[in-house]
């Protein structure tokens, strides 16, 4: 087994430095440290990981914690590239994810003492249930987190600008023409889903368009099957909306396959549009026009939120609310309204 000191023989430089050089220390100069890994990694050499741990007083995992009701969780595409891009630079500085959960060993706990077993360095929180008292006590502990789309003062935090994002949508719609314009909600129990809702609403108040009450219906978990019913509810109205904003891909696509079923052309008949831009959106008939929610940079930045507050370089009360930009992502499923 190859050890530090063979590589030490091989590079020329000390024990101590190739050590040091592993660990990160400030003192090794970053074209050292290099040279160091690269000639570890021709030697096949893997670190000791209790050893490094016992070193930097550090258990190198960051907690994961998704909580989903529906069952979908991570396979939904938006999650999956959040957590892709956040894992590439967790990754490339050396940390591992570890999901958690409430139970330890088949014993009901906590997700605080479950970190606290884990022995993690930090948490991101992707989704989970807010109200849920567990969750509020592993923000109020001293581990590091992170949460992706939520609203709180006890952690740093990272979302898209939802209710920019949704006027932005609005107003497209608007000067294409469209006047009756619904919108399928991703529901009130969801961050994201509130500020959309509220911002669609603004900017329909602000154009002064009407909003009747059944013109917003509630896609519930963000499903093509959600999408799929709003969608048939909406076009059953007696004065149908001609064009329909929805809170997420995936119920605006489930809004077109609807709309399709009932012998209705999009967007001839009905125009459609989403939020997120998953990959998806623009290989289907039509292609999905709709808010673009930049996956990589939503990672990146709840990454870097997180390795920062885990390796002291932010005070621990300087907690930062990141609200990243979206855009309008135009393709073939809006255009102007039909004849009425």
């Amino acid at each position: 087994m190859t050890t530090i000191y063979d590589i030490a023989k091989r590079t020329g430089y000390s024990p101590t430095t190739v050590s040091k050089a592993f660990n990160n220390y400030s003192d090794v100069r970053e074209k050292t440290r290099q040279e160091i890994l690269r000639t570890a990694q021709e030697m096949g050499y893997l670190p000791n990981a209790h050893a490094r741990t016992l070193t930097t007083k550090k258990s190198w995992t960051i907690g994961v914690l998704f909580v989903e009701n529906t069952g979908a969780g991570i396979r939904h595409p938006f999650f999956s590239a959040v957590i892709e891009s956040f894992k590439q630079v967790a990754v490339a500085e050396g940390y591992a994810l570890m999901f958690i959960s409430k139970d330890v060993g088949g014993k009901r706990s906590g997700y605080l003492e479950n970190c606290r077993i884990r022995g993690v360095d930090g948490v991101v929180v992707f989704l989970s249930d807010y109200e849920d008292p567990y969750f509020r006590e592993l923000l109020e502990s001293d581990i590091p987190t992170v949460v992706l789309d939520f609203e709180t003062g006890l952690s740093h935090t990272v979302c898209s600008d939802n209710r920019n994002g949704a006027r932005q949508a609005v107003e497209y719609l608007a000067q294409l023409g469209h006047r009756r314009i619904a919108h399928i909600s991703g529901g009130g129990n969801t961050y994201p889903g509130e500020q959309r809702e509220l911002g669609y609403r603004t900017a329909m108040e602000q154009l002064g368009l009407e909003v009747p009450e059944e013109y917003v219906t509630v896609g519930a978990y963000y499903s093509l099957e959600s999408g799929y019913g709003a969608m048939k509810q909406l076009m059953g109205l007696p004065q149908r909306p001609t064009a329909v904003f929805a809170s997420g891909d995936l119920l605006a696509l489930g809004a077109v396959m609807a709309a399709k079923d009932l012998g209705l052309k999009v967007p001839e008949d009905v125009s459609v549009m989403g939020y997120d831009d998953i990959e998806l959106a623009g290989y289907v008939t039509p292609a999905l026009t709709t808010v673009r929610q930049d996956t990589g940079l939503l990672g990146t930045r709840a990454a870097e939120l997180l390795l920062g507050s885990m390796n002291g370089t932010r005070a621990s009360r300087e907690q930062e609310a990141a609200v990243l930009p979206v855009e309008i992502v135009v393709r073939d499923s809006c255009a102007p309204p039909g004849p009425s």
